[in-house]
């Protein structure tokens, strides 16, 4: 697919509640609204879609996951997608980086280009 992903200028309000409720599996409450916090405050970046996923460790999903192919039926119909939430992992300690909010957005990305400049708003977990 060569289509190029258009996106949202900032993250949808929804985007930073469903940070959060990934993050609660993670951490304690006080480090998950420190760092949801974080994440409001950070400012827009842009990486690499393939930069994303090894950095996160988590697989490609492919286009057969309904999703990743309602992504994939949204860049194809021209439609804005909300830049993707990271926390920052750590290479000495072995922690990936974690993809908050936005899995599926950056699979859909990288099976329509993986070299796409993803927006994201990175912050490091606040404990």
């Amino acid at each position: 697919m060569s289509r190029k992903v258009k996106w949202l200028g900032q993250p949808d309000a929804e985007d930073f509640p469903k940070a959060a409720n990934y993050l609660h599996l993670l951490v304690n409450d006080g480090a998950v609204d420190a760092t949801v916090g974080a994440l409001e405050a950070a400012p827009l970046t842009h990486q690499k879609a393939k930069d994303i996923l090894r950095a996160s460790g988590l697989p490609l999903l492919d286009a057969a996951d309904p999703h990743v192919a309602t992504y994939l039926k949204q860049i194809r119909d021209g439609v804005r997608l909300s830049p993707i939430l990271l926390v920052r992992g750590n290479l000495p300690a072995g922690v990936p980086l974690h993809i908050a909010d936005g899995y599926h957005r950056v699979c859909a990305t990288y099976l329509t280009d993986e070299n796409t400049d993803i927006p994201v708003r990175l912050a490091d977990l606040t404990l």
